[in-house]
């Protein structure tokens, strides 16, 4: 019994899908849930596997090709019949090939006789010698035609005009192009895979919409990193994971998201749709591009939740496992270059979001503490947000309230 297999729902807005990978080819056999390709949508890559167990009797596309949800990917021959794999065909003998004939050996080739040997200036007469030394004429250039190899003059004349005519022009050489060397053979054509070619459509689509406009603070991690390098381990042991910056930031983020709605709003139509609820998307570098999973009611988590959940989001996109739920919804996103080494840049928003965090690496510099010169810890902080709906006062504030927190990071205990 052939069995098809189709394109599952693959979440909500999502009608297509482009056939990344084939796992399987016809002929061979396949268990109950052995993934057979891989899709790739605008957000993630997803695995289609077996429905029953049996042989795969066709694939009904190629890779690259894109369909639809519920087309049909391939059939299964199911059983046992299915199952069994198909013996190879017989391959013919070839006869040995016959030996031929040695070719006859070519026949030898005359051997010209050798030259004559030139002229013998120093029994030729005194003017041929003259004009032989002046022109610079060599003996074995000249034919003689006196008695015993003498030259005469006619002979270092004929001699002269055969050693200045211009030579035989030689083989061309290829030639050189003006221009640049072309780099064919040096390069590679990739197809952009959906999820890059979304990346770069959503990314140009900020730029084209939003009247993206950013701006900088700095902050000083002193008081931060003391209190999780002492309370670190303690952390560790109590909730089973490691205590690091972002969910410092994200409660952060949340005291200034809170304090200046309009950084958590986004423009639809012709109105302003304001969230009284935080979730904070989370910028994560793939092999396969940027993905930003999204952390759902960040304001409800404690540290240990927040960490957490990002630990588990950050797993689940270098894996590939990230579900369209993941990624959808996001109100705010905060996105880490420093993890990079970047010291300084400008985040792009990702639509329909108006606002978006940068951190960036920290870096000891020289600063002025109760009028003395310190080392401290710095790093920059870039804010990037839509003008059409946030002011540069309400950015500002925003950014300087991120900065309160990091720098006294009691306030978000107390909530001030």
């Amino acid at each position: 019994m052939s069995v098809e297999i189709k394109v599952p729902a693959l979440g909500e807005s999502v009608t297509e899908a482009t056939v990344a990978k084939w796992l399987v080819k016809v002929g061979d056999a396949v268990a109950i849930d052995q993934p057979l390709c891989e899709l790739e949508t605008d957000k993630v890559t997803v695995e289609v596997n077996a429905s029953v167990a049996g042989s795969i009797a066709d694939l009904a596309v190629e890779e690259g090709a894109t369909i639809q949800v519920g087309a049909v990917l391939c059939h299964i021959e199911a059983g046992a019949a299915g199952a069994a794999a198909a013996a190879p065909k017989p391959v013919a003998a070839t006869p040995p090939a016959v030996p031929k004939a040695a070719p006859p050996p070519p026949a030898p080739v005359p051997v010209p006789a050798a030259a004559p040997p030139g002229a013998n200036l120093a029994a030729s007469g005194p003017a041929a010698r003259k004009l032989a030394e002046e022109k610079n004429v060599p003996a074995a250039a000249i034919q003689p035609t006196g008695k015993d190899g003498r030259a005469t003059k006619e002979d270092v004349l004929a001699a002269l005009a055969s050693v200045q005519a211009p030579s035989a022009p030689s083989a061309a050489k290829p030639a050189v192009p003006a221009g640049p060397r072309a780099r064919g053979d040096r390069e590679e054509r990739v197809r952009m895979t959906r999820l890059r070619r979304t990346i770069a459509n959503r990314l140009k689509e900020a730029q084209n919409t939003a009247a993206m406009l950013t701006t900088f603070n700095e902050v000083d991690m002193t008081n931060v990193m003391a209190l999780r390098e002492r309370l670190k381990e303690d952390f560790e042991k109590k909730h089973g994971a490691r205590l690091g910056f972002m969910s410092f930031f994200v409660k952060a983020c949340i005291a200034g998201l809170k304090e200046l709605p309009s950084v958590n709003a986004e423009i639809e139509g012709d109105e302003l749709v304001y969230k009284n609820y935080y979730d904070i998307g989370v910028a994560v570098g793939t092999p396969q591009g940027l993905v930003v999973p999204v952390l759902r009611d960040a304001d409800v988590l404690d540290f240990a939740g927040i960490e957490k959940g990002i630990g588990e989001l950050g797993r689940k996109a270098r894996d590939g496992k990230l579900s369209i739920a993941d990624l959808t919804g996001g109100t705010f996103t905060i996105s880490n270059g420093g993890v990079y080494g970047s010291l300084m840049s400008t985040p792009i928003l990702n639509p329909p979001q108006s606002g978006i965090l940068g951190m960036h690496k920290i870096q000891q510099r020289p600063m002025v503490v109760g009028g003395e010169i310190k080392a401290r810890p710095m790093m920059y902080l870039a804010m990037s947000y839509d003008h059409r709906i946030i002011d540069g006062r309400e950015a500002v504030l925003f950014l300087v309230r991120v900065k309160e927190c990091i720098e006294d990071p009691e306030r978000l205990l107390l909530g001030v």
